[in-house]
């Protein structure tokens, strides 16, 4: 790619970041700010990449976005399909085709993630890659280090990534892996051309025997309502409802964390939202 292409993405991403205010992205505006757009810490939170990069992305040091980064970069950015793919060809990349899975999120998801954001809410799709997730999500569940490949996928983190924050039984484990397969297997069956979806599975098969396992044996379960408990490091443990609801049309899945009303877990969520939160997007 052209020096000059890489300067125009960094270029374009600066102007976009620009545009958008930090209340439209659901961040609360804290403080003097030089300019009505996001900073860029905070695009870095919306988009799951460092602020590093993103610096090094818009001064053209960096080279090559990934797909990934460009798709996280545009939801972020709020961007239209026009914009979308005209980032996309900007970074030397092709715009994904109708044969993949869906990353879209439409302005009825976007409208409904602005509407939480005192709750923790994060936004999958069908393969149960990370699209989007608020600032409170990041907060409560931590920052996903940058990861090659396939780590914004959640059933990758299961089986190959690091400890998470979320405190599981024994038998827990063993539903949530028995279900998160089965469900990658039943998405499989849709997009059978995705290539992203073949090399995913055929990386955990290799590097997992137990994901290898339970693909190989058919194994079926589905994903329910839950209450989970996360062991933040700040605020301490949180007794949470997880609940998981699709959105029909569009093979989104969007992830919500509350608490009950009046219990010492709702006040460690409202410490979270005013003491954490603040801290991460440089406020």
């Amino acid at each position: 790619m052209a020096h000059a292409e890489l300067g125009d993405f960094g270029d374009t991403v600066r102007r976009w970041r620009d545009r958008v205010s930090p209340g439209a992205a659901g961040i609360a505006s804290v403080g003097p700010r030089r300019a009505a757009g996001l900073r860029r810490e905070e695009l870095a939170l919306l988009a799951g990449i460092s602020a590093d990069y993103v610096t090094r992305l818009e001064q053209g040091r960096a080279t090559h976005p990934s797909d990934q980064v460009v798709e996280a970069l545009a939801r972020a950015l709020r961007l239209t399909d026009t914009e979308r793919e005209h980032l996309f060809r900007l970074a030397g990349l092709a715009p994904p085709g109708l044969e993949t899975v869906p990353a879209r999120l439409t302005p009825g998801v976007r409208r409904l993630l602005d509407r939480l954001s005192g709750t923790p809410a994060a936004v999958f799709d069908a393969a149960w890659t990370l699209l989007l997730a608020n600032p409170l999500y990041t907060a409560l569940l931590g920052e996903r280090p940058e990861w090659g490949g396939h780590g914004r996928n959640a059933v990758w983190w299961t089986f190959l990534g690091p400890t998470s924050r979320v405190r599981q039984t024994p038998d827990e484990r063993q539903a949530m892996e028995t279900a998160l397969v089965s469900d990658l297997r039943t998405t499989a069956s849709r997009y059978p051309l995705d290539p992203r979806l073949h090399t995913l599975v055929d990386e955990l098969r290799t590097r997992s025997p137990r994901f290898a396992e339970l693909w190989d044996s058919g194994a079926v379960g589905r994903h329910a309502a839950a209450r989970k408990t996360v062991d933040h490091p700040e605020v301490g443990p949180l007794t949470l409802d997880c609940d998981i609801l699709t959105v029909a049309g569009d093979d989104l899945r969007v992830m919500l964390y509350t608490a009950e009303p009046g219990t010492p877990d709702a006040d460690r969520l409202t410490l979270l939202t005013t003491a954490v939160l603040p801290t991460m997007v440089g406020a």
